[in-house]
């Protein structure tokens, strides 16, 4: 089980949030400047790396709030936990 500090309630059991998938995905441009296979990739195409991993995670049995988290895909250690709004860290 990983252990998470949730931003607003401190460090909780795994078992309390919901992974969202990855973060800091760019929405593309206007629609109409769009085309069919760049909405395509927004939509459905997502990183699965071997390492470092920036995911937006839920604290769903808990305060409610969406937060990012960088997690070591190989280890499951959680580097950093930061804000939605917040800039990535310089986690290495």
């Amino acid at each position: 089980m990983l252990l998470i500090a949730c931003p607003h309630c401190g460090p909780r059991d795994e078992a309390e949030f919901v992974c969202g998938g990855q973060t800091h995905i760019a929405r593309p441009g206007p629609p109409e400047t769009t085309s069919d296979a760049q909405w395509a990739r927004y939509l459905f195409e997502r990183d699965n790396p071997k390492g470092l991993h920036l995911e937006r995670w839920l604290h769903r049995h808990g305060c409610g709030q969406w937060f990012n988290v960088a997690r070591d895909t190989l280890t499951h250690e959680v580097k950093a936990v930061y804000g939605l709004l917040d800039t990535r860290p310089d986690v290495t």
